[in-house]
């Protein structure tokens, strides 16, 4: 079992989309898939066809006293669910005085991984190094680092410090804007920690969120989705040695 954590160096780099549509492409490819929302936007659950008015989540149900186990939601046979569950403006401000209570959630992926049957575990971070977020990332084996071709970017992978052994993807990137191009050709040179596929700006990726279904299942025929795929089989191969399944297509 992989536990891969998602976080964009900032926020709005379309982090939560990519983590819906790489777990919808790895339950394609016959994996099973936890996909987990460490936010406190709770929005991931909108990719999966979750009510808007359900507010229960992990997080929800730590606060409340209750087994954070029963939020879970089947979306297919291969993949499930986990929303973060909505929280009060008061408790999302009092997250680092709660944070010996939401904290006892990254113990609970160690136990996750040990026991489930689940051969991955995919987690929606924030931006930002909260210290419940530090935490889940050093329960992690393996990070990406979402990015969009700017200058705001750019000047933080500068700034900021990654974590270890973080591979980056770029989002939304369109070969058409000259100001990305040159990025994209710089970091090319400079980032050595840079996947080798990118995902293209696709409406696909857009239109998606709004019908509540991941990329895969809502345009299998788009750019995005074939990229997105093809980042899941690269994962299969670096993160875990396993190479693509036999058949698997979306």
């Amino acid at each position: 079992m992989a536990i891969l954590g998602l976080q964009g160096i900032r926020g709005g780099v379309g982090t939560t989309s990519i983590t819906a549509a790489l777990g919808w492409a790895l339950q394609i490819l016959g994996e099973s898939v936890l996909v987990i929302d460490a936010c406190p936007d709770n929005l991931l659950r909108m990719s999966f066809n979750v009510d808007y008015d359900t507010s229960d989540g992990w997080a929800r149900a730590l606060l409340d006293g209750r087994d954070w186990r029963d939020t879970a939601q089947r979306y297919t046979s291969q993949l499930d669910v986990l929303p973060f569950g909505q929280l009060t403006a008061s408790e999302k401000e009092s997250m680092y005085t709660r944070f010996g209570t939401l904290g006892y959630f990254a113990d609970a992926l160690q136990l996750l991984q040990e026991k489930s049957h689940y051969q991955w575990i995919l987690l929606d971070l924030p931006s930002g190094f909260s210290p419940l977020t530090r935490q889940l990332i050093e329960h992690c084996d393996h990070t990406l680092t979402i990015v969009n071709a700017d200058a705001n970017c750019h000047i933080r992978l500068h700034q900021q410090v990654l974590p270890n052994g973080a591979h980056i993807l770029i989002n939304d990137l369109r070969l058409s804007s000259q100001i990305q191009d040159d990025l994209y050709q710089v970091w090319l040179q400079s980032q050595r920690r840079l996947l080798p596929m990118v995902i293209h700006r696709d409406e696909a990726l857009a239109e998606c969120l709004a019908s509540k279904q991941p990329l895969g299942e809502y345009r299998s025929d788009s750019l995005a989705a074939e990229e997105i795929l093809t980042l899941a089989n690269w994962c299969l191969l670096h993160y875990t040695g396993r190479p693509e399944p036999a058949g698997g297509h979306l």
